[in-house]
């Protein structure tokens, strides 16, 4: 496998993005007062930032292809993972008496107990395995089937797949394990949705720069013309 020099960067930043949404997702729950058709748009706080783990993901596998990207996606999981049982045992192991008094476990639990919480860790690492792997796919298959034309159009159209796996599965699972109530279920699913892909739209001309450069500064613009698609394969 060939040597890249910025591809551990782009990782890093894909990791990161992905643990930050994850913790701000079971922080809060955002509603700017804005309604669509009626329906009001609240979302989770990881939205803001959720996005970018997407248009990193493009910026991978329009690069480096698929298989790369693979190996990202999965290391994406496993630090999720490992986020997910920090947290688990920082709430199951006893506080000391002072931060007991000024802070307690019930609101470290309330904040932050929900990030080791099995259920939406289900519901985070699914909707992300199926977003993530969906995403890749569909524009590795339409960088072939375009010859590398129409950045814009894969960028936007495998997200539009990707999100749209990612939210309704992680929304449904979560809310089927109680972490959400089914009242706004609905809400958070377009919320959700709307706003993710219009941050990638809107991040279209920054993925533009970013592969342009990628490309230019590693020597690849990767087809995946025979590439095995499993996403169980790390090779």
């Amino acid at each position: 496998m060939r040597s890249y020099r910025y591809i551990d960067i782009v990782t890093a930043v894909f990791v990161a993005v992905l643990l930050l949404s994850n913790i701000a997702s079971s922080a809060k729950i955002l509603d700017w007062g804005v309604s669509l058709f009626g329906l009001p748009l609240a979302f989770d706080a990881g939205t803001l930032l959720f996005p970018i783990s997407y248009v990193f993901g493009d910026i991978l596998t329009e690069v480096y292809g698929y298989a790369r990207a693979r190996r990202v996606i999965w290391i994406g999981f496993a630090c999720a993972l490992l986020m997910s049982a920090t947290f688990a045992l920082v709430g199951f192991l006893p506080g000391e008496a002072l931060w007991q008094e000024q802070v307690g476990d019930s609101a470290y639990q309330a904040v932050l107990g929900s990030v080791g919480n099995g259920a939406i860790v289900l519901a985070s690492v699914l909707a992300y395995l199926l977003g993530a792997f969906s995403n890749s796919f569909v524009l590795a298959k339409m960088k072939v089937a375009m010859e590398g034309r129409f950045l814009w159009m894969r960028t936007i159209g495998s997200t539009l797949i990707g999100e749209g796996f990612d939210t309704i599965a992680f929304i449904l699972i979560a809310s089927a394990l109680g972490v959400f109530p089914w009242a706004i279920a609905l809400s958070l699913m377009v919320a959700n949705y709307v706003f993710k892909v219009g941050i990638e739209v809107l991040a279209t001309p920054i993925t533009y720069v970013i592969v342009a450069f990628l490309k230019r500064a590693e020597s690849e613009d990767y087809y995946d013309r025979m590439t095995d698609f499993n996403p169980f394969h790390l090779r």
